[in-house]
């Protein structure tokens, strides 16, 4: 037998010219994909990426392996069908905080509840960048665009917690310039047997330019980003002097830092990312105007939460050998010609 052929990233970029607008963070994530893929063993014919519609959801054709661009908000239903068809592909899906969480919330609702073994990267940079600005399930109060002249009213969804409260049983969040961390995410979400949910936080430089400055700024990146480790405490800052601690009955964290009032390490809480509470905790944490030097929230990045249990496809497939076992293979015209049937005449 000849020895598999050693891909490259080249192998893994299509023909297609990029599309996206100039500083676009999905150029980014896109890169992180390509480089990442080669590394985890992937194979073209066996990788499929499923979009939606949107900026984001031009992904399969800058990859390149199979893709399916299909229509608003119906991803979910589409690679849950190739999943459940061919259960040996590894299937990505792509979508963004419009395609995912506004016309495709009830899609990507039932696929993470279900657990099919694939993995959802959703693009999240606030705003409908591919229908010219209007305000997403993610902007924030106040947010002027086309649809909200004088400002939005809703209260933002948080992804992660929408993952999370739908009974996902991996969820993550990175950053579109972090790329290195990007690929250890990607990485993480192949390796989980079930729903992977990661979402990225993505600038749009033309319909909402510096949406996640105040998180992923140089100058006050280490005082807003927790980078969260399994069985690590939960410290951040630029001297890793701060940390979480967990107030008493886990209701809700706490910034300490360390060295003030009696604080040490060992009142820094660790970071167990099986603890779906914990979890919930983790991923409704927010930078607020309050400055970091002041007691401010970081934003928690990396894998907030990851308890795997038997996949959705694994478990229909389980299912199906069992009734055929005890039922025999089926006769499709026979179950058709059965029962209650009409002739017209």
């Amino acid at each position: 037998m000849d020895t598999p052929q050693k891909l490259s990233r080249k192998d893994f970029v299509s023909d297609q010219e990029v599309r996206w607008c100039p500083g676009c963070g999905d150029y980014a994530i896109l890169a992180a994909m390509q480089r990442t893929l080669p590394e985890l063993g992937a194979t073209r014919e066996n990788t499929v990426f499923v979009s939606g519609i949107g900026c984001s959801s031009r992904f399969p054709y800058y990859m390149n392996t199979y893709g399916f661009h299909t229509i608003h908000g119906r991803a979910p239903a589409v690679a849950t069908g190739v999943k459940l068809a061919n259960p040996k592909l590894d299937v990505w899906m792509v979508t963004g905080d419009g395609d995912g969480l506004s016309i495709g919330g009830n899609h990507l609702l039932h696929v993470l509840r279900r657990n099919v073994d694939l993995q959802i990267l959703l693009f999240n940079n606030r705003i409908y960048g591919l229908t010219k600005g209007q305000y997403s399930p993610t902007s924030l109060v106040g947010a002027k665009t086309p649809s909200t002249p004088m400002g939005s009213l809703d209260m933002p969804l948080n992804p992660c917690q929408f993952a999370l409260g739908a009974n996902a049983r991996f969820v993550a969040r990175g950053i579109d310039t972090s790329t290195t961390t990007l690929s250890e995410l990607f990485t993480a979400a192949y390796r989980h047997r079930g729903t992977s949910f990661v979402e990225i936080l993505q600038n749009c430089p033309v319909f909402n330019d510096g949406c996640w400055d105040g998180v992923t700024m140089r100058d006050v990146a280490a005082e807003n980003q927790l980078w969260v480790e399994h069985g690590k405490p939960l410290l951040f800052g630029k001297d890793k002097n701060r940390g979480l601690r967990l107030a008493a009955g886990a209701s809700h964290v706490e910034v300490i830092t360390i060295g003030v009032d009696g604080m040490t390490e060992a009142d820094v809480a660790v970071h167990d990312q099986t603890n779906r509470t914990l979890a919930f905790l983790l991923a409704h944490l927010a930078p607020s105007s309050t400055s970091p030097a002041e007691g401010g929230f970081p934003m928690a990045f990396g894998v907030l939460y990851c308890d795997p249990m038997p996949s959705y496809d694994a478990t229909v497939t389980t299912q199906n050998s069992d009734a055929v076992a005890k039922l025999g293979q089926g006769d499709i015209d026979k179950l058709l010609r059965s029962g209650h049937t009409w002739k017209v005449e």
